[in-house]
């Protein structure tokens, strides 16, 4: 074979396991967007081969790239998706164990330069080559943890790894193979997290607001059904009333800054998920503003018992005298109404609603 070039895959570690204690639906969304966020990270110009499940192929036909060049996409990548766990661990409501169990995982990189063509199948442009089987033989190895990067000996051709950072630590390894030893070197990156700037939540709320509105009603369910029912969109037009549909604009699994259009029968509404705090053992609390941040509506639940929940509907406006006044005397009866039968009619809805058993 004539030509020569760059094996570069990221995996995903920790993927077996999430998939094993998933809600698939989630699991395959969250994945999806991981990926997705390793591919706009690449900045030398790799092209992909393929995506393999929980892993990109990407390669590069040419000279082998200076270790520098390739640190530098290593760190950019890995920064990259711990940041979108990070923010999405901060900004998420769903509670089942796909999206909790997010966050633990983490990626693993093997780079290696060798042999290999292309081929095609219809719209596809295929990897294959004796290196190919290599790299991915070299995903599977006895190092312990599982946030590193590998570079094998081909890639190294006599350059030193050293010398990138002060923490950065290369050990040699190996991988048997039925025809051969793979020598390699091997660096652990998990320290590359300690460089990723702390997660700050978009403000979605106006910054001063005045509570115009409180609307309660104490329920016969337990806190986390309460809180499946009222904050899961797909069922807020069964009970919200005065609501007739809601459509999902950016996500759907339901975070901070996700949008949707609030359809009422008096017009539509851009609304913002704008904020969220969750403990199953006393409150949980999550608000909604619209796109211009003049109001927000607060959803709080607090556990009165194991089986009986308190909802509270606290409706904020922006602080503006002329706007509260107006609000009080042309705006309020009717809202406070339209409260009241909501709650009445989410206590009908609650028996048939089914909380899944991961949630």
């Amino acid at each position: 074979m004539e030509n020569r070039g760059l094996i570069f895959i990221p995996d995903i570690s920790g993927f077996t396991q999430f998939m094993h204690e998933i809600e698939i639906q989630h699991g395959r969304q969250i994945i999806q967007e991981l990926l997705e966020t390793l591919v706009n990270a690449n900045q030398i110009g790799l092209e992909i081969s393929e995506i393999e499940g929980d892993a990109i192929l990407f390669f590069k036909f040419g000279e082998a790239p200076e270790l520098e060049t390739l640190y530098r996409q290593v760190e950019r990548m890995f920064c990259d998706f711990h940041k979108y766990l990070i923010a999405y661990d901060n900004r998420r409501f769903c509670q089942c164990k796909s999206c909790i169990s997010a966050i633990n995982l983490t990626l693993k990189v093997v780079a290696h330069y060798g042999e290999f063509t292309t081929y095609q199948v219809k719209n596809f442009r295929k990897l294959i080559g004796k290196d190919i089987i290599v790299a991915h033989q070299l995903l599977k190895n006895d190092i312990d943890q599982h946030e590193y990067w590998l570079v094998t000996q081909n890639l190294l051709n006599g350059q030193s790894p050293n010398g990138f950072t002060e923490w950065m630590q290369w050990n040699p390894g190996s991988k048997t193979t039925e025809n051969e030893q793979i020598p390699f070197q091997y660096t652990q990156i998990g320290p590359l997290k300690d460089s990723i700037p702390r997660y700050e939540p978009p403000l979605l709320e106006p910054r001063e607001k005045v509570k115009v509105l409180s609307v309660s009603r104490e329920f016969d369910s337990d806190i986390k059904k309460m809180f499946f029912t009222s904050g899961h969109l797909e069922l807020r037009h069964r009970w919200q009333d005065g609501l007739k549909s809601i459509e999902e604009l950016d996500h759907f699994l339901p975070g901070i800054g996700s949008r949707h259009l609030r359809i009422r029968e008096d017009g539509e509404t851009v609304m913002y998920a704008s904020g969220f705090s969750y403990n199953p053992e006393s409150r949980i609390v999550f608000g909604e503003s619209d796109e211009k941040l003049t109001s927000t509506l607060y959803f709080v639940l607090e556990k009165l018992t194991d089986n009986r929940t308190r909802l509270s509907l606290e409706y904020y406006l922006k602080k503006n005298p002329l706007k509260q006044l107006a609000f009080q005397l042309f705006k309020k009866d009717k809202m406070e109404a339209e409260f009241l039968k909501s709650l009445e009619n989410l206590e009908a809805l609650l028996p048939q609603i089914q909380v899944p058993v991961d949630f």
